[in-house]
């Protein structure tokens, strides 16, 4: 049975309140965190580096987080993002001159290593590097910013990357990162994914009204995961 995982991505966070909006998150049932790294060169936004990475885990969190890169050139940052406590580095093939050096470089630093496949981006990468993959992240949306609305042709992507993963007989996670909500997070495990992203859906949730609401936000997701898990 798919072991489902949920990964708020804390851009969509209070930053002024960064460490107390992960904490609520992770007591209202979230499994890992979610970190987004922007350079306003590979994508059109500027966003955080492994300070804050650090400052997360100094404030006590002990929660996988998940760093997904979304700079170019990758390399130089992978040491950094992984002393400051990253479990899991991924990065998008094409931002990267090779390939395989970057996969081997995450693992030689102690963390998982995962490719991301833009919406749009074809899987052919997978095929010859999956050996060193622990994880594949699809996105859903273009990168660059939250609140974005899922692309319905992702979902035969996923389907397509499900396969492939499967077949491989590896333990390799499959996340899936823009647009998931409550509405519609139990088509997209149905299509493959174990990883769910969400960033707007949890902590946008909160914004107008009290923070328990991850509560209730969370839980949602989780019922919609275990009709799909029942399905399954």
């Amino acid at each position: 049975m798919p072991d489902y995982k949920i990964a708020p991505s804390i851009l969509s966070a209070d930053f002024a309140r960064l460490g107390q909006e992960v904490d609520n998150v992770l007591k209202a049932g979230a499994d890992i965190v979610h970190f987004d790294v922007m350079d306003n060169h590979y994508v059109p936004n500027l966003t955080i580096g492994p300070l804050v990475c650090d400052a997360l885990r100094k404030h006590g969190v002990t929660a996988e987080i998940d760093v997904h890169l979304m700079i170019k050139p990758v390399d130089a940052l992978v040491p950094d993002f992984a002393k400051a406590g990253a479990s899991y580095i991924t990065f998008h093939p094409e931002a990267s001159e090779h390939v395989d050096r970057t996969l081997q470089l995450i693992r030689d630093q102690g963390c998982k290593s995962g490719l991301v496949f833009n919406p749009a981006t074809p899987l052919d990468y997978l095929e010859w590097a999956i050996e060193k993959v622990d994880m594949v992240l699809l996105m859903s949306v273009n990168p660059g910013f939250g609140g974005q609305s899922f692309i319905p042709y992702v979902l035969d992507k996923l389907r397509a990357a499900r396969k492939i993963i499967d077949a491989s007989g590896r333990d390799i996670r499959l996340e899936i990162d823009g647009g998931v909500k409550v509405d519609n997070i139990r088509e997209v495990a149905e299509a493959g994914a174990d990883t769910f992203v969400a960033g707007s859906a949890i902590f946008g949730a909160a914004k107008e009204s009290d923070p328990n609401v991850y509560d209730s936000v969370i839980a949602a997701m989780r019922t919609e995961l275990d009709k799909a898990q029942k399905a399954a």
